[in-house]
């Protein structure tokens, strides 16, 4: 019997980084690209079937450069008020050693004063130097705190400030007109900046409270008055409660809280 002859089948070249997969029907099953063109020498990318104008997922709409500007400020309220926090509850550590070492110090001076045999010239002039520098070293950290606020106080201004700005850019294009689009859900422009007036009012109090208990907590002498300028700094009587609502109101209206 003759044996039929088989032809050999060439090898399929190798793909170095680069290089392009050749077409054949088998490696195309979807028909997504076109057979070689005239001239060209390379296949030609055809449109996928499935990817229709019917069918094409609907793109989020791009915001405005205002509206952009408002939601960016939204979100940069959103993180001082963060770094705030983190802060102050850093200062409060501060000040609470710095009210127990007053404390202490107060507290041997007086033994001092009650023993029987009174101090020397040479001793009075000897006030615990350990305390004293410890005391120093928990204010200079204590006015370091403030900086920071201070700068985060500083940051929230600047935020009323560029909201301020968005609103008298829309009363400049839109002038007298009542009815004007709003750039997300239910609140107007001017109502963006009201919230961050509000908020940054709040702050500004706040730093200069605690700027006040600074200065004269490591004087302090009575123990009520310390204990007094401690729960003021922790509690912050000046950020109101609704702070947290107003806040939260304006991540859920700029797209930063889910409905």
């Amino acid at each position: 019997m003759k044996q039929e002859r088989r032809e050999a089948v060439p090898p399929r070249p190798q793909l170095g980084r680069g290089s392009a997969v050749p077409w054949t029907p088998s490696s195309d099953p979807h028909g997504l690209f076109c057979l070689p063109g005239p001239g060209t020498g390379q296949g030609e990318a055809c449109a996928d079937p499935s990817k229709t104008l019917g069918s094409a997922t609907p793109r989020k709409p791009v915001l405005s450069v205002s509206a952009r500007k408002i939601k960016d400020n939204a979100a940069d309220w959103h993180n001082l008020i963060l770094k705030w926090e983190t802060l102050s509850d850093a200062g409060f550590a501060t000040a609470n050693n710095i009210a127990n070492t007053k404390i202490s110090l107060l507290s041997k001076d007086r033994m001092e004063l009650e023993s029987s045999s009174p101090a020397s010239d040479e001793d009075a002039g000897k006030v615990h130097p350990e305390y004293s520098k410890e005391l120093e070293m928990l204010c200079e950290e204590l006015q370091a705190t403030l900086d920071g606020l201070t700068k985060i106080q500083v940051k929230m201004e600047k935020l009323s400030s560029t909201t301020k700005g968005v609103c008298e850019l829309e009363d400049y294009h839109y002038g007298e007109e009542s009815e004007r689009p709003l750039l997300f859900h239910t609140w107007p422009t001017a109502h963006f900046y009201e919230v961050s007036r509000q908020l940054s009012a709040m702050y500004g109090k706040e730093l200069c409270l605690k700027r006040a208990i600074a200065e004269e907590l490591a004087h302090a002498t009575d123990h009520g008055l310390t204990l007094s300028y401690l729960s003021l700094w922790l509690h912050q009587p000046y950020v109101e409660s609704d702070s947290k609502l107003l806040l939260e109101s304006m991540l859920l209206e700029t797209g930063h809280r889910a409905l």
